[in-house]
């Protein structure tokens, strides 16, 4: 899987989820064992990921792809912190939302790391 894929399918993926925290906050929150709040804020903290992620597809700068990983693993960090702060209230489909997602977004930053190493490479071959 190349860059740009794995920037497109991230971008696909924030652009999910800002469909459904907030186009079904409630349903959601109801469903996970979150509170909507946090449900809504994740929905809103993607909306400017999903820009960037599809922006850095078609026109990559490592300075933005590094912002791009490191936003990845903070999210990652983040879902991680949500998982057990709000642990004994989490039905067993939030559990598996939210390891499942911060695992697919560190699969993500893991590609583009990568993804950015090696456009590095090309620039200094070029």
């Amino acid at each position: 899987m190349n860059l740009r894929t794995t920037l497109l399918l991230d971008a696909a993926s924030a652009a999910l989820f800002v469909l459904l925290c907030l186009g079904a906050t409630g349903t959601l929150a109801a469903m996970t064992g979150l509170p909507a709040t946090v449900v809504a804020i994740a929905g809103w903290i993607c909306v400017p990921s999903a820009l960037l992620f599809l922006w850095q597809a078609f026109s990559p700068s490592r300075p933005l792809l590094a912002a791009v990983v490191a936003g990845n693993a903070a999210w990652v960090l983040a879902s991680i912190g949500v998982w057990l702060a709000f642990f004994s209230q989490l039905t067993p489909l939030g559990h598996a939302i939210l390891i499942g997602q911060a695992c697919a977004v560190e699969f993500f930053a893991f590609m583009e790391w990568r993804g950015a190493k090696a456009l590095r490479r090309e620039q200094l071959a070029s």
